[in-house]
C-alpha cells in the first residue's frame, strides 16, 4: 500500500496495488474518487481538498495502527 500527499494541488492518492491497473474511476462523493481494477478490487482512493480529508491540521503527520500487533507507528508526510 502506498499513500502520496501533493500538497500543491491538495490531493491524496492511498494505492493498494504495487502495479499499474486500467482502471474505472468511480466518484463516490464530492472529493472522493474510487479507482477499480478489472477485477472489480479497489485499485486506489484519490482525495481532493486532501487537507480537510485527512485533517491536516496535526502539521502532515500521519499514524498507522495495527491492532492486532497493538503496534502504532507515526510518519510525516511534510
Amino acid at each position: 500500500m502506498k499513500l502520496s500527499h501533493d500538497p500543491e494541488y491538495n490531493i491524496a492518492y492511498i494505492q493498494f496495488w504495487d502495479e499499474d491497473a486500467e482502471v474505472d474511476s468511480v466518484e463516490v462523493g464530492n472529493d472522493i474518487v474510487v479507482d477499480v481494477a478489472p477485477d472489480g478490487s479497489v485499485f486506489g482512493i484519490e482525495l481532493l481538498n486532501a487537507n480537510k480529508q485527512l485533517k491536516l491540521t496535526d502539521k502532515g503527520k500521519l499514524l498507522f495502527v495495527n491492532e492486532t500487533a497493538n503496534i502504532s507507528t507515526e510518519l510525516s508526510l511534510t
